[in-house]
C-alpha cells in the first residue's frame, strides 16, 4: 500500500535522483517474470535507502530478504571502497536474477550472498554492521531485532521495511493474521529500545530508521 497518491508519488520521483540504468532494467524483469512484483524496493525507496547508505558510508551492511536484489544494489551505493554487503534470501529460485544484476554492478565483488534461513546464517557473520535493511519475513522481526542489535556499530542505522503493513497496524486485527501482531509488538518494542532512537516514515509500507546510541 501506498500512503501518498500516485500521482503525488510520480511527482516526487520526478524531483529526485534519477533510477540508475541497471536498476531499471532490474525493475522492467522483475515486474515481467517474478512473483509478487510489488515487493520491489523500487525508484522512490530505492533512492531513499542508497542516500542513506551514502551519508553513512558503511563499510559492513546487513539486508534480511534479498527478494531480487534491487535494495542490494541501492545499499551498495554507499558502501566504503573495502565494504561489505551481506545479503539472506531463503528462496534459492531467486538466485539467478540477483546474480544476473550483481554480476553486472561495479559492486559484484562486495555483494556476499547467503540462502537460507536468517536466524541460522546471522550468527556465523564475524562483522559488526553499520547499516541492515531488516525486509524479510515478518513474523521473524523481533527475533532479527534481538540477533542484530548486539552485532551494531555505534551509531549505525537498523532500516525495517513494512512497519505500517498496508494499514494494517490501525486496523482491527483479523483472526488468521499473524503477521501483523507481531509488526504492532515489533514497532512497540523498537519504539521502546534505549538503544537506539528511532523515526517511522510513512515512505511507501513504512519504513522505520533506528540509530544505535
Amino acid at each position: 500500500m501506498h500512503f501518498i497518491s500516485e500521482k503525488l508519488e510520480n511527482y516526487i520521483e520526478k524531483h529526485s535522483a534519477a533510477e540508475p540504468e541497471l536498476l531499471q532494467q532490474l525493475n522492467k524483469e522483475t515486474y515481467q517474470k517474478i512473483l509478487q512484483p510489488r515487493m520491489l524496493s523500487g525508484h522512490f525507496q530505492g533512492r531513499v535507502l542508497s542516500m542513506l547508505s551514502k551519508i553513512l558510508n558503511p563499510k559492513h551492511i546487513l539486508e534480511l530478504g534479498t527478494y531480487t536484489g534491487y535494495a542490494t544494489l541501492c545499499l551498495a551505493e554507499g558502501l566504503k571502497s573495502d565494504g561489505t554487503i551481506d545479503t539472506i534470501d531463503i528462496n534459492e529460485e531467486l538466485e539467478d536474477i540477483q546474480q544476473k544484476y550483481f554480476s553486472k554492478s561495479t559492486f559484484k565483488d562486495q555483494i556476499i550472498q547467503h540462502v537460507g534461513n536468517a536466524l541460522d546464517i546471522i550468527p556465523t557473520l564475524n562483522k559488526k554492521f553499520d547499516l541492515v535493511f531488516i525486509d524479510a519475513d515478518k513474523e521473524n522481526y523481533i527475533n532479527y531485532w534481538n540477533l542484530i542489535v548486539p552485532m551494531m556499530n555505534k551509531g549505525g542505522i537498523i532500516l525495517s521495511d513494512n512497519v505500517l503493513w498496508s494499514g494494517k497496524v490501525l486496523e482491527e486485527v483479523q483472526r488468521n493474521d499473524k503477521s501483523t501482531p507481531i509488526l504492532l509488538e515489533y514497532n512497540k518494542i523498537v519504539n521502546e529500545d534505549s538503544r537506539v532512537e528511532t523515526v517511522l516514515l510513512p515512505i511507501r509500507d513504512g519504513l522505520t530508521v533506528s540509530r544505535i546510541l
